[in-house]
Order: structure tokens, then C-alpha cells, then sequence
């Protein structure tokens, strides 16, 4: 599975951003997708995830997003998507979205990434 994250850019705080993260497996409806970001000097953080249709799309996000974020899918386009509204400085980072093959949320087996969108919020 290829996936292609898109959609990044800089914002002012307060603002709002839509990821895109685009598949190339035309049977990815069947596959969980996460979001997860990374600052510098900061380790890896879960965003958020929404599941296969065998899982009816459960959604689960991190808790600095939770109330912020919004994850969808659009399954006859092969893509996910990561609305991001009140967005914060501290949302600064790089943002990869990965297709996993087990599991739900954040524990989840992430086994496929993309290649990140950077997302840069002002103050």
C-alpha cells in the first residue's frame, strides 16, 4: 500500500487545516488508517484513527485533539482525512498517516506510512 499525505502548510492559531492521505490499494476500505504527528525533538504522537469497514469506521483520537480533530474517510476515493479545527503552536509538526493491518487505535499494527505533511501553526 502507497499512501500520499497532502494538505499541510502554515496557519495562523485559531485556524484550520484539512490532510488528505491518498491510497494507492484499491481494497483500503478494508484497511484501519492513523494519523499520528512528530515534533522536533519529540517523539512520535497519535493523532487519531478511523477504522475498516469491518469496523464500521470507529474513530479514536489522542487527547490534545480530542474536540479538535475530526477523522473521515472517503472509501470510493481511497482517502482519509484529517480536519483539523482550532489549531494551536503546539500542533506544529510533521503529520503521517499509516494503513494498519491489525487492531484499533493508537496499539494498532501500523505496517504501512506516508511520507508526512508538515504543518507549521503561528501565534
Amino acid at each position: 500500500v502507497q499512501l500520499q499525505a497532502s494538505g499541510g502548510g502554515l496557519v495562523q492559531a485559531g485556524g484550520s487545516l484539512r490532510l488528505s492521505c491518498a491510497a494507492s490499494e484499491r481494497t483500503f476500505s478494508g484497511y484501519g488508517v492513523g494519523w499520528f504527528r512528530q515534533a522536533p525533538g519529540k517523539e512520535r504522537e497519535f493523532v487519531g484513527s478511523v477504522g475498516s469497514i469491518w469496523n464500521s469506521g470507529m474513530t479514536y483520537y489522542g487527547d490534545s485533539v480530542k474536540g479538535r480533530f475530526t477523522i473521515s474517510r472517503d472509501n470510493a476515493k481511497n482517502t482519509v482525512f484529517l480536519q483539523m479545527n482550532s489549531l494551536k503552536p503546539e500542533d506544529t509538526a510533521v503529520y503521517y498517516c499509516a494503513v494498519s493491518t491489525s487492531g484499533l487505535g493508537p496499539y494498532a499494527q501500523y505496517d504501512y506510512w506516508g511520507q508526512g505533511t508538515q504543518v507549521t501553526v503561528s501565534s
